[in-house]
C-alpha cells in the first residue's frame, strides 16, 4: 500500500473528524451521526496503517484521533477513585489467580530446589570450601557475621526503599522478559533458588540454621511468592507465543500483556510490604516467634486476597485485561 496516496484518499475524512470532536458538545442529530460514521471508518483506517504501513506519525496521528473520538462519543470517564479500587478489587486479583496454575507450580519447583541445593551444601565440607575460604565462611556465619548482620546494615528507611527497588526490579524482569519463550523467568528463579540455598547450607553447616530462617521468614514468604507470581505470569506471557490457542499470536499477546502490566503494577505494592518488613521487622529485636508471624500472616492475607477475592472476580468474568471499550479498536475480518 502506498501511504502517500491513502493519506491523501483519507485525509479530508480525519479532518472532517477533527472538526467534529471539537464540537463534540454542540452536534446536531445529523452530526452525531456523522461522527459515529467517521470514528469507525477512520478506527478501520488507523487498523489498515498498523498492518501495512505502520509509519509511527500516521499511528500517532490516527491513535489520537480515535481516542478523541471515543471519548467524545462515550462521554465523561468514570472517577479515578473508582478506577483504582475496581482495580485492586476486581482486575488484579484475577489476574493472579487465573496464573495460578504457573506461579503456584514455579514457587514449589523452588523451594524444592533451594531444598536439595541447600541440604547438599550443609553436608558437604568440600563443597562449602568451593564456595570460600575457611575463613570467609566463619565470617559469613558466625554470629553477628555478614549473613545475619546484612539485615541491619543500613538504617531501615533507606535498606526498605533498596530492598523495594531491587525486587521490583527483578519480577519486572520476569514479566516483560517472560515473551522471550518464557526462558528468562525460569533462569531468574533458578539464579535465585541458588543464592538463596547456597545461604541457607552454610548457615546449617554451621549449626545456624534455625536463626537464618527465622530472619529470612518474616519478608522472604511474600517477598517469593510475589517473586513466583512474576515468573509464572511471565512464563504464561511467553507461552502464548509458543502455542496462542484460537486466538492470533498478536491478540494472544495483547490480551496477556494488559495482564502483565497490571500484575506488574499489583507487585509493586506487595514488593513494598515486603520491603517494609525486611527493614523495620526482620532486624527488630522482637522474639523470633513475633516476627516470624507477622510474615505468616502477610503471606496468609495475600493467599486469601488471590484465592477468595481474585476467585470471586474471575467467576463474575473479569480476566485481568481492561474494558472492552478501552481496548485497541481492530477491523473486522472475515471468517
Amino acid at each position: 500500500m502506498d501511504l502517500d496516496v491513502f493519506i491523501d484518499r483519507h485525509c479530508a475524512s480525519w479532518q472532517r473528524l477533527e472538526q467534529l470532536v471539537k464540537r463534540s458538545g454542540k452536534l446536531t442529530g445529523p452530526e452525531a451521526d456523522e461522527l459515529i460514521e467517521l470514528y469507525q471508518r477512520v478506527t478501520t483506517h488507523l487498523s489498515i496503517v498498523r498492518s501495512q504501513t505502520p509509519d509511527p506519525a500516521t499511528v500517532e496521528r490516527l491513535s489520537s484521533l480515535v481516542a478523541q473520538a471515543r471519548s467524545a462519543l462515550t462521554g465523561t470517564h468514570t472517577p479515578a477513585w473508582r478506577v483504582v479500587t475496581r482495580f485492586f478489587t476486581h482486575r488484579l486479583p484475577a489476574a493472579i489467580y487465573l496464573g495460578w496454575r504457573w506461579w503456584v507450580p514455579a514457587g514449589l519447583a523452588f523451594y524444592l530446589v533451594t531444598g536439595l541445593i541447600a541440604a547438599w551444601i550443609a553436608s558437604n565440607p568440600d563443597v562449602q570450601a568451593t564456595i570460600a575460604a575457611p575463613d570467609e565462611l566463619r565470617e559469613m556465619t558466625k554470629a553477628g557475621g555478614s549473613y545475619e548482620a546484612y539485615y541491619s546494615s543500613d538504617p531501615a528507611g533507606s535498606f526498605a526503599a533498596k530492598v523495594w527497588t531491587n525486587n521490583a526490579w527483578i519480577s519486572a524482569a520476569c514479566l516483560l522478559l517472560g515473551v522471550l519463550f518464557a526462558i528468562p523467568p525460569i533462569y531468574l528463579l533458578f539464579t535465585n533458588a541458588v543464592n538463596v540455598a547456597v545461604g541457607i547450607g552454610l548457615m546449617f553447616g554451621a549449626g545456624r540454621g534455625g536463626l537464618f530462617l527465622g530472619l529470612l521468614a518474616p519478608h522472604g514468604l511474600l517477598e517469593l511468592t510475589a517473586v513466583f507470581v512474576a515468573a509464572g505470569i511471565g512464563m504464561r506471557l511467553g507461552w502464548q507465543v509458543i502455542d496462542p490457542g484460537k486466538r492470533t499470536r498478536g491478540a494472544a499477546l495483547a490480551a496477556e500483556g494488559r495482564s502483565v502490566v497490571a500484575v506488574a503494577l499489583g507487585l509493586v505494592v506487595v514488593l513494598l510490604v515486603s520491603g517494609v518488613l525486611e527493614g523495620f521487622v526482620t532486624p527488630s529485636g522482637w522474639p523470633t516467634w513475633a516476627r516470624v508471624g507477622i510474615g505468616v500472616v502477610a503471606e496468609v492475607l495475600f493467599l486469601l486476597y488471590v484465592f477468595v477475592v481474585g476467585r470471586r472476580a474471575a467467576a463474575e468474568g473479569e480476566t485481568g485485561d481492561v474494558d472492552a471499550d478501552e481496548r485497541e479498536d481492530v477491523a473486522p475480518v472475515a471468517v
